[in-house]
């Protein structure tokens, strides 16, 4: 069982090669065994990702410029899967394939679909045999697709049937598994450990964070603003989360927390979250 760091945490930590060096020294430190690494930070990014990270308080930095081949060696890290986005992939997916070669891994996660609509049904259908049929082009050069979800995933295409009833029911288990964020279902209002029973053994990765608020002392008004918080600091049930995570055969657990980073410090927050990970995995 690897335990892994997200790569999206790391943008304002990896700016130089001897700043990223010394990140991932703390990095395998702390416990982790191995990065989940980005296509989008491993390369120089277009300026509409870099607008969209930085928006969301994770920007991808300078690290597209470093060489990750060597740092990741030196560190002693492995690299757990490769994060893509499916036109890249159906566009090059023997460049694709390669890459993700090259840094050791066989897993390649599809990060879900922007400006995408899932609340239509036949907009997420097709989506499903989109990603069957790169998985069966992976499947071809010995490699494995994955699926991401946030929280989008959770919009209704008809009564009692939400998007990832559908991505589920119509990708075939040989050629699609899925990466489960139980985040950002715990976010969108579902029962994560239900859903992580429906996966069962499709269920190959595990990305994890806490829930919560920061907020300590007198509050103007009786509602708390929640987020993601160091493991084992928030509310939610991580240990039986992790149970059925365990039972259902998990490769790896991969850590992305979101910029609510305890005193704004990325790499601070992930060794805190590393004492809940390494008591448990």
């Amino acid at each position: 069982m690897k335990k892994a760091v997200q790569q999206i945490m790391l943008g304002t930590v990896t700016g130089s090669e001897a700043q990223a060096r010394e990140t991932l020294q703390r990095i395998k430190a702390a416990g982790y065994d191995g990065l989940e690494v980005n296509r989008f930070m491993i390369h120089p990014s277009s300026l509409m990702v870099r607008l969209m990270t930085r928006a969301a308080g994770m920007p991808t930095g300078k690290g597209g410029n470093l060489d990750w081949h060597t740092l990741l060696k030196e560190s002693g890290l492995a690299v757990v899967s490769l994060h893509t986005d499916l036109g890249s992939l159906e566009r090059e997916p023997d460049a694709v394939a390669e890459e993700a070669r090259s840094f050791g891994t066989y897993k390649l996660v599809i990060t879900g679909m922007y400006r995408f609509d899932y609340s239509d049904e036949a907009s997420v259908r097709e989506l499903a045999k989109r990603l069957n049929k790169a998985g069966e082009t992976l499947k071809a050069s010995g490699l494995s697709l994955l699926y991401h979800n946030h929280n989008v995933e959770l919009l209704q295409v008809k009564p009692r049937l939400r998007a990832y009833d559908v991505l589920l029911s119509d990708t075939d288990p040989e050629l699609v598994s899925f990466e489960f964020d139980s985040y950002w279902f715990t976010d969108g209002g579902a029962d994560a450990k239900a859903w992580m029973r429906k996966l069962g053994n499709r269920m190959k990765l595990w990305h994890v964070t806490d829930r919560g608020s920061r907020q300590n002392g007198p509050s103007m008004t009786p509602i708390l603003k929640a987020d993601s918080m160091e493991l084992g600091t928030g509310n939610m049930d991580l240990d039986g989360l992790r149970e059925i995570a365990l039972s259902n055969g998990i490769e790896a657990v991969v850590l992305e927390s979101h910029k609510n980073w305890i005193d704004k410090d990325p790499v601070k927050s992930l060794e805190l979250s590393a004492k809940w990970l390494n008591e448990r995995f």
